[in-house]
């Protein structure tokens, strides 16, 4: 097969878009589809500052190459999560991580939660019990809190993530079989600031997994292969599997399910916007982070009880 571009030997064919590239051309053209995604959804400017998680993964190294190489003022932020399963995760991680950012001469900054606050994820999931004996609700709630007041403290407009167009599916299909409204009303590529919470962005929406997993390789990004030795048995993983078997009987299946659903949200066909808990939110006495809990915010009161425990 050859490239569409130049006529040489594709290195890529990606059926949903029957579009077939070279190295050189694939490399170009991730940029400047993240480019179109970024105005198509009013993610961000160049005048703004953009704080990108970084995990070590193929996904959000990708970003973060990705916004620099366009011109974007992005910073890294690894958040230490004091996982550990075979293979040492979180130090592996972390030293993929700041690798990347010190060969490419980037900004990253490192929050060690252990060190922050005197307990690991895997501890404190399992003082509080959430999470049903997985701390994947605890590392999620300690994420958001800690890239929110990042992205505070240190001045940044924009949070972006890396999820893939894989990842988005898979909380649709899960969010629209259980029809979790709320949820389906939060989830896009943006989700608007508000007093004390930065701009939350996912530019790599609309690409599928295997395109990032082939830009990183093409980059020469070396990343963590394994996966979270928490996330075995998760039900994000079997409705990856169930839309990868849709998939492979039919090219698209994937990126359809996702626009089409945003569309449908756009034109209001699906949902009757309503007030938000977004709109509705208070200062945490804690942490002075914006909640809507009454009181202290989940993630103080997690610490709370972490605190009582170890007494």
């Amino acid at each position: 097969m050859k490239c569409r571009k130049c006529g040489e030997k594709a290195s890529i064919h990606m059926r949903q878009h029957k579009l077939a590239l070279c190295k050189d051309h694939f490399l170009e053209w991730i940029p400047e589809q993240t480019e179109r995604f970024i105005k198509k959804y009013r993610m961000f400017t160049r005048g703004e500052k953009i704080l990108v998680a970084v995990s070590g993964g193929k996904d959000s190294l990708s970003l973060w190459d990705i916004l620099v190489r366009l011109g974007y003022q992005a910073d890294g932020l690894y958040l230490g999560l004091g996982i550990d399963g075979g293979i040492e995760y979180s130090h592996e991680s972390q030293r993929l991580t700041e690798k990347f950012a010190r060969e490419n001469n980037f900004k990253l900054h490192v929050v060690d939660i252990e060190r922050e606050y005197g307990h690991s994820i895997p501890m404190l999931a399992e003082i509080s019990h959430r999470g049903y004996g997985k701390p994947c609700a605890v590392c999620g709630l300690a994420k958001r809190h800690e890239m929110n007041r990042i992205a505070r403290d240190l001045g940044y407009d924009v949070l972006a993530t890396g999820h893939n167009l894989d990842d988005e599916a898979a909380v649709l299909f899960g969010n629209a079989l259980h029809w979790s409204s709320e949820y389906l009303l939060r989830q896009g590529p943006v989700l608007p600031e508000s007093d004390g919470l930065a701009r939350k962005v996912k530019p790599l929406c609309r690409f599928y997994e295997r395109e990032m997993t082939a830009y990183a390789l093409a980059r020469g990004i070396e990343y963590i292969y394994d996966e979270c030795p928490f996330a075995e048995g998760s039900q994000q993983i079997y409705y990856k599997e169930a839309l990868n078997q849709l998939e492979t009987a039919r090219p698209g299946t994937k990126l359809t399910f996702y626009i089409k659903f945003l569309e449908a949200k756009q034109s209001g066909e699906l949902f009757v916007e309503k007030e938000t808990d977004r709109k509705n939110l208070h200062t945490c006495p804690g942490c002075g982070q914006a909640t809507s809990a009454p009181g202290l915010c989940s993630f103080c009161r997690m610490l709370e009880k972490a605190k009582a425990e170890a007494k």
